[in-house]
C-alpha cells in the first residue's frame, strides 16, 4: 500500500503557487517547496511524481488566476478595453506570474497570427468581443486584437520587470489612441 500523503494536491499546489509568485519560477525547488510546506521534500513525491508536474500545476494554477482577470475584463464596457487592462493589471499585481505564462522562451516559435489562440485559453471570447463590441468581420477583428495585444504586452511587461509605471489613465489613453488610430487606418 502507497504511503498516505501528508499534503493534499491542493496545498502543494499553493505552496508552490507562492514560492513562485514571490520569487519566481527557477525558485521552485523540491527543497523550497518542502521549506514553505515546513517538512521535507519526500512527502511532495507521494503525490506529485517529479518537479516537472509540479511546475505543470503551477502553470495550470496560473492560467486560472490570468483567467478569472480576463473574465472581469469581458465584464467591463467596452469588453475589448477591459481586458487589454486587466492583462496590463494581471502584470501589475502578479509579476512572477506573468512571466512564467507570457514571458517564458518557447522552444518552438510559432507565427505572430498563432500565438494568441496558443496563449490565451480565452481567445475565441475575446475575439468575439471585437467583432460584436466593433461590428467588425472576423479577420479584421483579429488584426485588431493582434495589434492591441503586441501594444498591451509591450506594456505590461514594462510593468511585471519594474522598467516602469503607468497610472490608469496613461494606460487608458494610450490603448484608446492605438485602437483609434487602427480603425481609423481601416477606413482609409
Amino acid at each position: 500500500m502507497p504511503p498516505k500523503a501528508k499534503f493534499s494536491r491542493e496545498e502543494i499546489v499553493e505552496a508552490a503557487l507562492t514560492i513562485v509568485r514571490k520569487e519566481g519560477a527557477d525558485a521552485l525547488t523540491s527543497r523550497a517547496l518542502g521549506e514553505r510546506l515546513e517538512s521535507s521534500a519526500r512527502p511532495i513525491f507521494t503525490v506529485f511524481r517529479n518537479m516537472e508536474e509540479v511546475q505543470q500545476a503551477v502553470i495550470h494554477a496560473a492560467r486560472g488566476l490570468y483567467r478569472e482577470y480576463v473574465q472581469r475584463g469581458l465584464a467591463e464596457k467596452p469588453a475589448f478595453k477591459g481586458v487589454g487592462t486587466q492583462y496590463i493589471l494581471f502584470s501589475v499585481n502578479e509579476p512572477k506570474l506573468f512571466q512564467l505564462l507570457f514571458m517564458t522562451e518557447h522552444r518552438q516559435v510559432p507565427e505572430v497570427s498563432r500565438v494568441l489562440p496558443l496563449i490565451d485559453e480565452s481567445y475565441e471570447q475575446i475575439l468575439l468581443s471585437v467583432q460584436e463590441g466593433y461590428g467588425v468581420d472576423q479577420a479584421f477583428a483579429e488584426k485588431l486584437y493582434r495589434h492591441l495585444w503586441i501594444y498591451t504586452h509591450g506594456i505590461a511587461a514594462l510593468c511585471a520587470t519594474g522598467m516602469c509605471r503607468f497610472t490608469g489613465d496613461e494606460i487608458s489613453g494610450m490603448m484608446t489612441e492605438v485602437f483609434i488610430s487602427l480603425l481609423k487606418n481601416r477606413e482609409a
